[in-house]
């Protein structure tokens, strides 16, 4: 038979455990969370590049021509799936469109019409204001999220300066026009 001076000390015991595992957790937790946001950042970057790999493909088998939406590369299998930003709730992108300013590649000039070479000027759209452009040129995404990022990505540091486009050139940093006005910096 147990006295009460066992389950007593049992009891301390027990309490003494579940404190030292509660400090145990608590300084895991930070490192977990750490962890789980570079794993996020990764697959921020996987997606981006999917994505202009799909915008890629897609001029390929149609020359001169950009997809109109995100749905449309899904549609024509350019995508296997229609990835969803990790860094926002809602899972939305924001389009990167190209405007008709291109800058010469490096050691060529531009072609007729400004076809060649890295975008001299890209706008940026909400996805839900894409319909309200009349024939979208998507060369990529961003996502509108402008927490500060872990990881320092083409020297960026928040998530809404980590572009993924078709010409991208880290060493030429073309000017970023918001279609709805944001004031970004």
């Amino acid at each position: 038979m147990v006295t009460r001076l066992q389950a007593g000390t049992t009891m301390v015991l027990l309490l003494v455990l579940v404190a030292i595992l509660s400090v145990g957790l608590l300084a895991a937790v930070p490192v977990w969370e750490t962890q789980v946001r570079r794993d996020t950042e990764e697959e921020l970057i996987f997606r981006g590049l999917q994505i202009v790999n799909a915008i890629r493909l897609y001029q390929k088998k149609n020359p001169g021509r950009y997809p109109p939406s995100l749905e449309e590369l899904y549609k024509k299998r350019f995508l296997r799936r229609l990835y969803k930003d990790p860094m926002t709730r809602e899972g939305r992108w924001d389009i990167i469109v190209q405007n008709d300013n291109r800058l010469p590649s490096s050691g060529s000039a531009a072609a007729p019409g400004g076809t060649s070479g890295a975008p001299a000027q890209l706008m940026i759209v909400p996805e839900k204001s894409l319909a309200a452009i009349e024939t979208p040129r998507i060369i990529g995404v961003v996502s509108p999220s402008t927490r500060a990022s872990i990881r320092i990505y083409d020297e960026q540091e928040s998530y809404d300066q980590w572009f993924f486009y078709i010409g991208q050139d880290p060493k030429k940093t073309p000017e970023v026009v918001y279609y709805d006005q944001r004031d970004k910096k």
